[in-house]
């Protein structure tokens, strides 16, 4: 499990359960809602279930979670294209490239899990804040990592698609706005980093192609030659290193 989702379950997990004898109001996306359980001898029995339904709900939705507020989406994205530059579209596996991007994801996302846990989910567990505050104070990490990592170009046209101003600071953008906007802005970045990748393998397909044609070859299908030449140069160059190495550092 994404070190993210265990960060935010750890909230439900490990919260007394007296903790829901009270009533308390929660915001996301700007938008509140409440949720309320007596404390009186029959209903207390209710909390340990309202404990775990809140945590089941909260495993549905970190996939969607992981994918739109982390690095995730670049990260499998440039993986992928490298996959198709190397013209093999089965290997790695899908499970192994989905693992190793989780990996790469929580060493960028590191210092925003510990500033979450450090401002929001200890003091919660502590009971020195409110369901609501913490909430509160864990979107703000998140939102100064998706800000840095977002054009102003990709916000000025999530703005303008919803009619919404553009507030002063960077940090009271609304999640509505900066979700989509970081989103778009990943997918930049990914697909930029995928075309350079591409181009030293689209140079030795056009080379290998050439060399075929010119020796009248022209039965035999060039990747044949071209996908064992790009494998040997990838491992010599120490690609999957480098590729990692690169990635965790584009976020920084």
């Amino acid at each position: 499990m994404p070190k993210f989702s265990l960060l935010l379950v750890l909230i439900f997990i490990l919260m007394p359960i007296d903790g829901f004898a009270q009533s308390d109001s929660v915001d996301f996306f700007d938008n509140e809602f409440t949720f309320s359980v007596n404390s009186g001898d029959k209903e207390s029995d209710l909390a340990a279930p309202i404990q775990v339904l809140l945590l089941l709900t909260l495993l549905s939705v970190a996939p969607a979670m992981l994918m739109l507020l982390t690095a995730f989406t670049r990260i499998v994205i440039v993986l992928s294209m490298l996959r198709q530059a190397l013209a093999m579209p089965s290997t790695p596996p899908n499970t192994v490239l989905v693992s190793f991007a989780l990996l790469l994801t929580i060493y960028v996302m590191l210092p925003v899990f510990e500033e979450v846990n450090r401002a929001a989910v200890t003091p919660y567990i502590n009971k020195e804040l409110s369901l609501s505050n913490a909430v509160d104070l864990a979107k703000e990490p998140i939102k100064e990592f998706m800000i840095s990592q977002t054009r102003e170009k990709d916000i000025t046209l999530i703005s303008d698609l919803s009619n919404v101003n553009i507030p002063s600071q960077p940090t009271d953008l609304d999640l509505s706005i900066l979700v989509p906007a970081f989103l778009l802005s990943e997918l930049q970045s990914a697909f930029l980093i995928g075309f350079v990748i591409f181009l030293p393998f689209l140079m030795i397909d056009l080379i290998v192609a050439s060399v075929l044609m010119s020796m009248g070859m022209i039965m035999l299908p060039p990747t044949t030659i071209s996908l064992p030449i790009k494998i040997l140069v990838f491992v010599l160059i120490e690609g999957w290193s480098l590729l990692a190495y690169s990635l965790v550092g584009s976020f920084r």
